[in-house]
């Protein structure tokens, strides 16, 4: 079953402090159209401007994640993707009155939990998953850290850590299917070294921290006149540190909770890639600027990928969306010029139909008689037909009208079609069915090889 994009049902707010900056802000998630995204807006800003959550606006990535364009920034930004990309959600405006993301309990459960609350929705289009075909991996040397990802047909994550700490040592966490987000993941809080805490107050940080919204680890014994020092600074009275090896006594919700929280961090980092993805991740000593590295790699991997076209899966045993005598119930067209053998699948945006090449087709008498070639503009037509019956699908009663093409533009030969190929149609609105007219984009692969391409207008007639 084909999945469907989400979003939210009504807007919903939470509020709270940004870790660095300490400033108190309202940050509340708004619905938003199909294929748009993820997006913030600055509200308290003239002209309210709007930052996509994407890979190329990256500035920042000490201690958290910072986008900015045109001279406006949002930072903190890694825990509330994370929760939008965990539960599944596909387009959302998120609206703030401040620069920083508010820190809640140092995980994305408050975040989850209002999400939830708003009620998640099903919308018409279906998710636009970039599948994994071969290896990618991101590597940085400097950090001794490495991310790697594997085709699959689900995303799943593995997290490897080691922290210069006898308490914590070298963790796993893992994540086999994003479903179990909320449980698994969500809750893990945000954490910070001992002997951090000094030298992030000194540089301006960590204002809105306190000893409530993150886990603080000992990673070596430390005399109590030092802790106490600490605790003031977070206006907490004196706090012993517990036999775990935590400071402020609080008990971890997993025992490798530190290492799911950088998953936690790892997936909201990598919904700046900007589409949701199947694959599986493996990622050794994860931290916020190689995992947007890598978010960026992907993100160039899919321009490749789209440039070059993503042949659809095809398997000649699964049943068509319609056969042979149900197209011609639909198309005027008949032998020898249906050139459309079979619709595998479509959606309201979206058709992928097959044509079976044959040595018996009439046109290879002639074109050529030594070297048989399908000729371009039959597969144009080929393509249009397909195109026809992606229209009609948008029409309640399809029998009653007709499609003509008006214009057919950026016409691309890319591999002959020769006897005994199956070409594979795909074609996507560009845009909604305006005033009876269809543009669409569409490709013609013959195994993963794509063959053509071009952009066609359509208008869509009623019968007389």
């Amino acid at each position: 079953m084909n999945e469907k994009q989400k979003t939210i049902k009504s807007p919903i707010s939470v509020e709270g402090n940004g870790l660095h900056t300490g400033i108190h802000v309202k940050l509340t998630f708004k619905p938003a159209p199909e294929n748009f995204g993820y997006k913030f807006q600055r509200i308290d800003l003239e002209d309210k401007p709007v930052i996509q959550a994407v890979a190329e606006y990256v500035v920042s990535t000490s201690r958290g994640t910072t986008i900015e364009k045109n001279g406006v920034q949002i930072a903190t930004i890694e825990h509330v993707l994370s929760a939008v990309y965990g539960l599944g959600i596909d387009n959302i405006l998120i609206e703030i009155d401040g620069p920083e993301i508010p820190i809640m309990n140092g995980s994305s459960i408050r975040f989850v939990d209002a999400l939830k609350e708003a009620e998640i929705v099903d919308q018409k289009a279906e998710k636009n998953y970039f599948e994994i075909k071969e290896e990618i991996r991101y590597c940085d040397e400097d950090r001794n850290s490495e991310i790697v990802i594997f085709p699959d047909d689900h995303l799943n994550l593995n997290v490897l850590v080691d922290y210069d700490s006898y308490f914590l040592g070298n963790q796993y966490a893992l994540l086999d299917n994003i479903d179990n987000y909320e449980k698994e993941i969500s809750p893990c809080r945000t954490f910070v070294f001992f002997n951090e805490l000094v030298p992030l107050l000194n540089k301006n940080l960590i204002k809105g921290g306190d000893l409530d919204n993150a886990i603080v680890i000992m990673n070596k014994d430390v005399e109590q006149d030092k802790i106490d020092q600490i605790a003031k600074l977070f206006n907490k009275k004196s706090v012993k540190p517990h036999p775990n090896g935590i400071l402020n006594n609080i008990d971890l919700r997993f025992s490798n909770e530190p290492a799911r929280h950088k998953l936690l961090d790892l997936i909201g980092d990598l919904s700046l890639i900007g589409r949701p993805i199947k694959g599986k991740i493996v990622a050794t000593r994860p931290g916020h600027s190689v995992n947007t590295k890598f978010a960026k790699q992907i993100r160039h991997f899919i321009r490749i990928a789209e440039k070059r076209g993503i042949a659809p899966d095809y398997d000649p045993n699964e049943k068509p969306l319609l056969d042979i005598n149900q197209i011609k119930k639909l198309l005027p067209h008949r032998y020898p010029f249906l050139l459309v053998d079979k619709i595998l699948r479509a959606d309201e945006t979206s058709i992928i139909g097959l044509k079976n090449v044959s040595m018996n087709e009439p046109f290879f008498t002639g074109h050529f008689p030594d070297e048989p070639i399908m000729p371009g503009v039959l597969q144009i037509e080929a393509m249009a037909q397909v195109g026809g019956i992606l229209i009609l699908n948008s029409v309640p009663d399809p029998k009653k009208y007709s499609t003509y093409f008006l214009k057919i533009d950026d016409v691309k030969f890319k591999h002959k079609i020769v006897p005994g190929d199956t070409i594979v149609f795909k074609l996507v609105f560009v845009e909604p069915v305006r005033r009876g007219l269809a543009h669409m984009r569409g490709q013609a692969f013959v195994g993963k090889t794509l063959a053509m391409e071009a952009d066609l207008l359509a208008q869509i007639v009623k019968n007389k």
